[in-house]
């Protein structure tokens, strides 16, 4: 099984669904599975405004007709809405080729929080774009049945997982500041609610990891928190570890990896009772889920950091890799994907540009 990942998630960009391309690639071969990708670097791209680190494809359909091609799949998967996945969308439904897709990101609700479009606007377009795919898969249970009372069909199940080498209790060390204490890590962007966090009144000291375009701001109002910037691997685990609680005030998540990081390194949880914590947390014991975040953080602090690394130990990336793997080759349902005709749509229009390109220059 060769696996394209059409997705316009990708680096520079450090979040969810970056990291789960990777888990993905990195447990293929288990699977017995290969991937390959087609990401903005495949092609110009202009930087979102507001948003620069996320670059959006200039991507016409006959060039991503010509790399799907080249590429050579025999199955394919849209985990983004935005241009490549729109494109390459287009491309399937026009050659009848079956694809699946992933819910990662509440676009509805994160574009609300920016303009004044209606959620009930956006889920329209969602819904059309996932609704065509043969599967969709989502991170929860919860997730899932909040989309199908949007209209959206097809739902299965793909779970995530953490690395339990990586993240762990045995890299605590001293981080030189008053105790407890209270961490964020993510984005820091207006959707992700950080300055819930950043206002709680809290014993001890605030530490958040990560960048984004709120970062100047939120860095200026609030001086006595401690902004680590961008942190990964070993010193990203052994700051996770040596913290006290791990608070997560976002309501827009569809799942939050850094929750499981954070329960790998013995950090209870305090959260908004939303999908996401209510699907990672929900009865273990490992965190505390409340509306008021700030009596949710002081309570984390009487959770014992045994039961969130016991907790973490039941998802593994192997686990999250076979459903992936396998939500995939069901939705080709036994097909084999035929791209004569994209690569006849490709040609066509290669052909078609020449004679435009030779034309212009006749008039010239």
């Amino acid at each position: 099984m060769r696996v394209l990942i059409a997705t316009d998630a990708w680096y520079p960009q450090i979040n969810g669904v970056v990291r789960s391309i990777e888990r993905m690639m990195e447990h293929a071969a288990a699977a017995g599975a290969e991937v390959v990708l087609l990401t903005p670097q495949d092609f110009r791209s202009v930087p979102l405004p507001s948003y620069p680190e996320i670059r959006l494809a200039l991507c016409r359909p006959a060039r991503v007709a010509r790399e799907i091609v080249r590429l050579q799949p025999t199955h394919i998967h849209l985990p983004t809405e935005g241009p490549i996945g729109h494109v390459t969308r287009r491309l399937c439904l026009r050659h009848d080729l079956p694809f699946t897709t992933c819910y990662h990101t509440r676009l509805p609700e994160y574009i609300r929080t920016r303009l004044p479009i209606p959620t009930s606007f956006t889920y329209k377009l969602m819904r059309r774009f996932h609704n065509a795919a043969a599967a969709t898969m989502v991170a929860t249970e919860s997730l899932a049945e909040e989309l199908r009372g949007h209209g959206f069909a097809r739902l299965v199940r793909w779970s995530r997982g953490v690395d339990t080498t990586i993240f762990t209790p045995d890299r605590r060390r001293e981080l030189g500041m008053p105790g407890p204490v209270f961490l964020y890590v993510g984005r820091l962007a207006v959707e992700k609610s950080v300055e819930d966090f950043l206002r709680l009144e809290l014993p001890g000291s605030k530490v958040v990891v990560g960048d984004g375009p709120a970062r100047q701001q939120l860095a200026a109002a609030y001086p006595e928190v401690h902004f680590l910037g961008t942190r990964t691997g070993l010193d990203l685990a052994a700051i996770y570890a040596s913290a006290d609680v791990f608070v997560f005030p976002s309501r827009t998540d569809t799942f939050g990896m850094v929750l499981l990081e954070a329960l790998a390194s013995g950090l209870p949880i305090a959260a908004y009772p939303t999908p996401g914590p209510l699907d990672v947390v929900g009865t273990s014991g490992t965190g505390v889920l409340d509306a008021d975040l700030g009596l949710a953080a002081r309570a984390a602090l009487a959770v014992p950091r045994e039961a969130c690394r016991a907790h973490a130990l039941t998802f593994s990336w192997q686990a999250s890799a076979a459903a992936f793997f396998g939500h995939i080759e069901a939705g080709n349902g036994g097909r084999v994907l035929d791209l004569g005709p994209l690569a006849r749509h490709g040609l066509r229009a290669r052909m078609v540009g020449r004679r435009a390109d030779r034309a212009v220059e006749a008039a010239g």
